[in-house]
């Protein structure tokens, strides 16, 4: 398999629609500028949907991936090692706070175990029935899976985007539940940023103190000693310093843009899975939004290198799509003022003014005389 080939397949959304969005927003009601960014929202779903005006967003979905990393045995994750499964089983229980928010907001929820380490028997068929592998190795010292396990996961992303696709999702929110995950995601920022660990290394979602900050560091600065010789091959790079739910979701986010199906990104490990798609193909950025700001530095340090604004800044550090999944009633607000606002009145042109003003002068001198 070769990343780069989607370079080929992705297109950026269309230009020309695009303007005849901008050009539309100049005739609205409102003052072009006076929504701010909603207005960059709206003539950006314009074009990924190829409609003026823009149609609602209907049928979104929360997308979150799951899996297990073997670096979180070194202590480098407020969470025990092998712990995903209790995230996982959060959501299909309804109480943590991304479950919380999907429900509030109406959005239907999937979630793909792609490497968790847990006993399939303990979650629905439906959660489990695509597990590439139970787990994936401890990234400072070994590989984080094989390479045909990582050609696996990502082609399972990209039949999860098709799926997507074909059932008439619009719009999708991507999320990991992952233990040692974030690890994962600062270690492949590092090395396509080419920065030191102690740059990328952050708390995680669940918080870490002082001490786990520095096992972590030194956990991040180990594997990319193993990640910098394969940095030429993304599908090398995702099985020696990925993990089998980061490779799934990159699959994921290079499908997504082949479909034309605009995605929300949430923390570091989706950042982290787009900074390798977009080194398969540099086009696909523009099929994405940054949700929000999560306070980690490998986040930000990708964000940056692909040009993405985050569209809130609230603190949101819970990480499973949450943060993500709140910047979506932001997207469907710009898309229904952009869909739903009056035009103005066209103006009349000067010569048509003119010929008005000589016609009624020429009305009056009939009447004087």
């Amino acid at each position: 398999m070769n990343l780069d080939d989607f370079s080929d397949l992705i297109q950026r959304p269309d230009g020309g629609v695009r303007r005849d969005a901008e050009e539309r927003r100049e005739r609205l009601t409102v003052p072009p500028g006076a929504l701010g960014r909603l207005d960059e929202l709206g003539e950006w779903l314009s074009a990924a949907q190829q409609s003026v005006p823009v149609r609602d967003v209907e049928q979104p979905r929360l997308v979150l991936f799951a899996g297990d990393h073997g670096v979180a045995e070194l202590g480098v994750s407020g969470r025990s090692a092998g712990g995903a499964y209790e995230l996982v089983r959060a959501v299909l229980d309804g109480s943590s706070p991304v479950a919380v928010l999907a429900r509030r907001f109406s959005v239907p929820t999937r979630i793909v175990d792609v490497s968790l380490d847990c006993d399939p028997e303990l979650l629905p068929e439906s959660v489990v029935r695509h597990r590439v592998r139970r787990g994936s190795g401890r990234i400072d010292v070994e590989d984080a899976m094989t390479a045909e396990e990582a050609e696996q996961a990502i082609r399972l992303g990209m039949a999860i985007a098709d799926e997507e696709a074909d059932s008439g999702t619009d719009l999708v929110v991507l999320g990991d539940l992952s233990v040692g995950g974030t690890t994962a995601a600062a270690t492949l920022v590092a090395a396509l940023c080419g920065t030191d660990a102690s740059v990328v290394t952050g708390r995680g979602g669940a918080g870490i103190d002082d001490l786990a900050w520095m096992r972590k560091c030194a956990a991040i600065r180990d594997a990319l000693r193993r990640a910098r010789p394969v940095l030429g091959d993304q599908v090398e790079l995702l099985a020696t310093s990925g993990g089998a739910d980061l490779a799934a979701m990159t699959g994921f986010l290079l499908q997504s843009a082949v479909r034309r199906m605009p995605v929300i990104l949430d923390g570091v490990v989706s950042a982290a899975c787009a900074l390798v798609a977009q080194r398969a193909a540099f086009r696909a950025p523009d099929w994405w939004l940054a949700g929000q700001v999560s306070g980690e530095p490998a986040q930000s340090k990708a964000l940056d290198r692909m040009a993405l604004t985050p569209l809130l800044d609230h603190g949101v550090t819970v990480g499973e799509g949450s943060g993500a999944l709140l910047a979506l009633p932001l997207v469907q607000a710009a898309a229904a003022l952009a869909a739903e606002l009056p035009e103005r009145e066209p103006e009349k042109a000067e010569d048509e003014e003119a010929e008005e003003a000589s016609e009624s002068e020429d009305a009056a001198a009939v009447d004087r005389a």
